[in-house]
This record gives C-alpha cells, structure tokens and sequence, in this order.
C-alpha cells in the first residue's frame, strides 16, 4: 500500500500524466526531468560544499561534480551514477540527493555525467561507468583523502551501470568497498508480479522505460547479455559487497530482490533494505516528503557500517 504521503503526487501525476516519449523530443523530456526534480528537492545542506570537474577518459572527457562534506570523515569515496532511464538526468537532477547523502554520511560524493541514449548508445553509459571508476582509483588522491575507501553508487538505470561496472572490475587492481544499488533496473523483459502490478500510475511507467531501453541499446539486441541484464549472470562470486535498496510499489521492486539474492548465492554479503509504502524515485524526493528523507538517511546509516567493517 503506498504510503500516504506520496497521495497527493501521485493523485497530481495520473490527472497530468507524462507526455509519451513518441510524442515529444528527447531534449524536451531532459528539461522537464529537471525541472521536476527542482520542485521536488529538500532544502540545501550548507555543510556540503562542491566544486566540478572533468575527467579525462580515452577518447573522451566527462563532467563530473564532487561533493564534499565539512563533517568528511575520509573513510570513503561514492562514486555515483544517476538515474533516468539511461536517455535523461544528469548532475543537476541529482544534485539534491548527492549533497544530502554526503552530508548524512561524512563522505565524499562524486557525481558523473556519463553519455546518454540515444546519441550515444549501448555500450557508451557503461564503458563511462568502468572507465569512470578506474580512472577515479588511479588517481584517487585527487578526489578523496589518503585512505579512503571507494564505493560505486546508481539509482535506477545508474544502479545498472553499478551492478555491471562491478562485475566487470572483479578481477582488476581496482578495491571497492562496496556497491549501493538504489531501485535498479535490471533488464528489459519487465515480466516480474510486481512489474505488472505497479506498471502504470506509480511514477515510472514501463511502456516508457521499455521504450528507453530500445533507445539504450540501439542495435544491439542480445538482452541475455549480462551486461544488459545483470540478474542472467551466472558468476558473481567475489564482487563487492551490496546495499540494494527496493521500493515496495515500485515496478522493479521484485528484480531487485531478486538481484540480492542472486549476490547471496555467491556469497556476496548484500543488506536489501525494503521501503515500505515507497515507490520508484523516492529518494529524490525527500524533499516534499518527510518518511523519504527518512530512509535517506537510514540509507546513509547503513553505509557507514558497512564501509567500517569491510576490510
């Protein structure tokens, strides 16, 4: 049952529903994706300063913006990667939510502007995510203090990115501390209970994200690949450890559990934390709604432990 405080926005999006992505243009849908999250973003922590960079990767450079907390403690860098469907977001969407968390954690965030869809499709995102992350631990200094630990952090479709960029640096020089894995998506079959159940009228509408997935992957049409869809990978033993995050009436509420499972078959310590009442993007909007901002800094509680007592 969806929480009550979410009523009224969800009232508000089923009488204005969004415009079919068929319908209006990609940079159109990108704009009112940030003007959405303006609205909905919690007051500013002062206590978190920030400052952009550029990181210069093969053949390309991306934008990034890290986010430091006066409270920072130096036990750990999150490296994060946001939501929107692999074709929207960006730093600024995501802005709120960085700051909150490096507050409520001590941390360090460093938010990354990876390419989107559909200029720049399958593999580009997840090549960014990769590259972002050896790039950050080679020269970790430059970003964090000396000692800290590195985490790699996405909600959504950046929770993608997360699950398979950890996968694929398994057996590189690369440590992470841990992977945080917010509301992800999982792949593009969409055919769990609850993707039926909340597949409309729940904030994130599965005609659409299964539309973005086509504009993610472009031609390529494997989705056994694991990279597609992380919940076919058949070896996860040894990758990093794993807070996943589901949201009770969130559409991909079951493939999340079902991703903490699969870690817990390969002896992956994983923590699930279930938001009940809660549904897709609702971290984002801690701002206009208090038990969100809640589990925000539930959220941030765990992964404190969790960096403190990994090795």
């Amino acid at each position: 049952m969806i929480n009550p405080a979410f009523e009224p926005y969800l009232r508000l999006a089923r009488e204005n529903p969004e415009p079919s992505p068929l319908s209006v243009s990609t940079d159109e849908r990108r704009s009112a994706f940030r003007n959405e999250a303006r609205a909905l973003r919690g007051d500013i922590p002062v206590e978190v300063e920030s400052r952009d960079f550029v990181l210069p990767l093969q053949g390309r450079e991306l934008s990034a913006r890290l986010y430091v907390p006066h409270s920072d403690e130096g036990r750990g860098l999150v490296v994060y990667f946001h939501g929107g469907s692999f074709v929207v977001g960006d730093i600024e969407t995501h802005d709120w939510l960085c700051r909150r968390l490096a507050y409520d954690t001590n941390m360090r965030f460093l938010s990354i502007d990876y390419r989107l869809a559909p200029e720049n499709p399958f593999p580009a995102a997840l090549d960014d995510a990769v590259d972002t992350l050896r790039y950050v631990f080679a020269h970790l200094s430059e970003f964090a203090s000396h000692g800290s630990r590195l985490i790699a952090m996405g909600d959504s479709a950046g929770a993608n990115l997360v699950t398979v960029a950890s996968r694929l640096l398994r057996d590189d020089e690369i440590d992470l501390a841990a992977q945080v894995l917010i509301y992800p998506t999982l792949g593009p079959e969409l055919v769990t209970d609850s993707a039926h159940r909340f597949a409309t009228g729940y904030f994130l509408n599965l005609d659409y994200l299964r539309y973005d997935y086509r504009q993610y992957l472009g031609e390529f049409g494997d989705h056994t690949d694991p990279r597609v869809t992380p919940l076919l990978c058949n070896d996860l033993t040894g990758v990093a450890p794993a807070i996943v995050v589901v949201a009770e009436c969130d559409p991909l509420r079951d493939e999340g559990v079902a991703y903490a499972g699969l870690l817990g078959h390969f002896q992956v310590p994983v923590e699930i934390l279930e938001a009940e009442g809660m549904a897709h993007g609702f971290l984002e909007m801690g701002g206009v709604v208090p038990e969100a901002l809640a589990i925000v800094d539930d959220l941030a509680e765990h992964l404190q432990r969790l960096v403190s007592v990994t090795p």
